[in-house]
């Protein structure tokens, strides 16, 4: 099979490396421009560049395959690919992109579709405190996430996993089973299947706005959003009048505590009470320092029983 792949982010890079060590021919890669990051604003070039490059690979990277329709239509219908693979690109495949491979674009995305369709599916799975959620592969049209579902592999979410240790096995779920998309496609075992619209759920990009803590809400939504958070934009509260980003924790009891909620009930394990049960803040951060277990920042910054945290 001569693929064209598409994408940008590490979330790609699992499927890429698949792609790259299997039978098929990856004649090229198409990625987001570099850009600048860091205090120097230093260009620098996506994770799926440096991997294609690394092996060999023609890169590509158009500002908009809209833009220049003609530029980089014109270089895909010379490669000729039998299909087209999407990981989290970033970009918007016009109709005219969509046409050209024999089999289609195949997109792998993190849910199972038509739930979560949209820019952050796997932070909104472990939000809402979903159990289950998984990888669907799909056939592109010119809708968000719309087209037909290929196939589907679903997983657990752990009781305290993080929506960036979520976005890391289904990145390795997601290359597995594109490589079993594209195999069942090229042997015609797969019949695309419509999804029920009625069915569809929203997965907006996250915002800064989301991060604030109400330790006045129940502790299981607390808590899943201080996973669901984490690593970006991570949830915040404030201790002393200074801001404290929370990376992880856990539930310690779903009791209603003899406390206001934002009150430190265990200032040696740093637990705090909720509405209706009590948390461990266990990974934190201080304004101006590290990311660092709550133990290291507690034996650094002592706390007070009683002390309350709050916004």
């Amino acid at each position: 099979m001569n693929i064209i792949f598409m994408g940008t982010p590490d979330f790609a890079i699992p499927a890429l490396k698949t792609l790259i060590e299997s039978e098929h021919s990856l004649s090229a890669v198409f990625t987001q421009p570099d850009k600048p990051k860091g205090r120097g604003h230093k260009l620098t070039p996506p994770p799926v560049k440096v991997l294609a490059e690394q092996n060999g690979i023609t890169v590509y990277q158009p500002e908009s395959l809209k833009k220049n329709a003609d530029e980089y239509i014109s270089i895909i219908n010379d490669i000729k690919p039998d299909i087209i693979v999407v990981a989290a690109y970033g970009k918007i495949l016009p109709k005219e992109v969509l046409d050209i491979p024999r089999l289609g674009c195949v997109n792998i995305h993190g849910s199972l579709l038509p739930k979560y369709r949209g820019a952050a599916p796997i932070q909104w799975a472990v939000l809402n405190g979903d159990k289950e959620t998984g990888i669907t592969t799909m056939l592109m049209n010119e809708g968000l996430d719309t087209g037909d579902i290929l196939l589907t592999e679903k997983t657990e979410i752990g009781e305290n996993e993080t929506a960036s240790e979520l976005f890391d096995r289904l990145s390795l779920i997601g290359a597995e089973l594109v490589l079993k998309t594209i195999d069942n496609l090229q042997k015609g075992n797969i019949t695309p299947k419509k999804q029920d619209n009625s069915r569809a759920t929203y997965a907006p990009m996250l915002s800064k706005d989301l991060s604030n803590i109400d330790f006045n809400r129940p502790v299981y939504e607390v808590h899943k959003k201080i996973c669901g958070l984490s690593d970006w934009p991570c949830a915040v509260t404030s201790i002393n009048g200074k801001r404290l980003k929370i990376y992880r924790s856990q539930i310690v009891s779903n009791t209603k505590p003899d406390a206001e909620p934002g009150e430190i009930i265990n200032e040696k394990d740093f637990t705090v009470a909720c509405i209706d049960g009590s948390i461990r803040l266990v990974e934190v951060q201080a304004e101006g320092s590290k990311r660092m277990k709550s133990e290291d920042y507690l034996r650094g910054k002592p706390v007070s029983r009683g002390t309350m945290l709050n916004n």
